[in-house]
C-alpha cells in the first residue's frame, strides 16, 4: 500500500469522536509514510484528516469537482489538488490514484464512494482493500442491513466479509496491510 483514499464527511457531525477519528487516521497515514487521496476540501472530516496527514508528513492529493470550486472550500495547502469536471470523474481519479480505500463517518457522498469501490471489487474491476472506520457505532446499522441482504441471498457474503471493519485507525490500517 502506498496511497489510501479516504472517503469522509464534508461536515464534522455531532459526535466529537468523529473529528478525533479523522485526525487519528491522518496521523496514522503519516506515521506509516502512506499518501492520502481524498475529496480535496478544507472542511469537515475530510479537511481534518488531510490536515493531520499533512502535519504527519504525508503527501496529500485532493480531487475536487469543478462545481465545488466556487464555494471556496478547496484545500489550498495540500500537495496536489486536481480539479475534475464531475463527481463521477472525481471517483474515477481517486480510484486510479489509490491502493486502498477507507470510509470514515460521512453522508450520502461518502456512502456513494464506499459502495462504488465495493461494487468495483464485486465486478473484479478493483482488488484494493476496502476498510470502514466504525466510530462509535456509526456504521453498525448499515453493516447489519448488509448482513441482512446477504442472509436473503441478495448480496455476496464473501464480498461483505472482505470489507475490513475496525474501530481505530491503527487497527484498521494494520488489518488492511496483512
Amino acid at each position: 500500500m502506498r496511497r489510501v483514499c479516504v472517503f469522509a464527511g464534508a461536515n464534522v457531525g455531532k459526535d466529537p469522536a468523529f473529528l478525533e477519528a479523522a485526525k487519528a487516521l491522518g496521523a496514522a497515514l503519516g506515521k506509516r509514510s502512506l499518501g492520502m487521496v481524498y475529496g480535496g476540501t478544507s472542511i469537515g472530516l475530510m479537511g481534518a484528516c488531510a490536515d493531520a496527514a499533512l502535519a504527519a508528513g504525508s503527501e496529500v492529493q485532493g480531487v475536487l469537482p469543478r462545481l465545488l470550486t466556487g464555494r471556496e472550500i478547496a484545500h489550498k495547502n495540500i500537495t496536489e489538488l486536481r480539479i475534475v469536471p464531475s463527481l463521477s470523474e472525481r471517483k474515477q481519479v481517486m480510484c486510479a490514484l489509490s491502493d486502498a480505500f477507507v470510509a470514515l463517518p460521512g453522508g450520502f457522498g461518502t456512502l456513494d464512494e464506499l459502495f462504488e469501490v465495493v461494487t468495483m471489487r464485486q465486478l473484479s474491476q478493483l482488488e484494493a482493500p476496502v476498510g470502514v472506520l466504525d466510530v462509535n457505532g456509526y456504521y453498525e446499522k448499515l453493516l447489519a442491513f448488509l448482513d441482512h441482504g446477504a442472509a436473503l441471498g441478495l448480496m455476496s457474503e464473501p464480498l461483505l466479509r472482505s470489507i475490513v471493519v475496525r474501530t481505530s485507525a491503527d487497527a484498521l490500517l494494520d488489518a488492511m496491510t496483512l
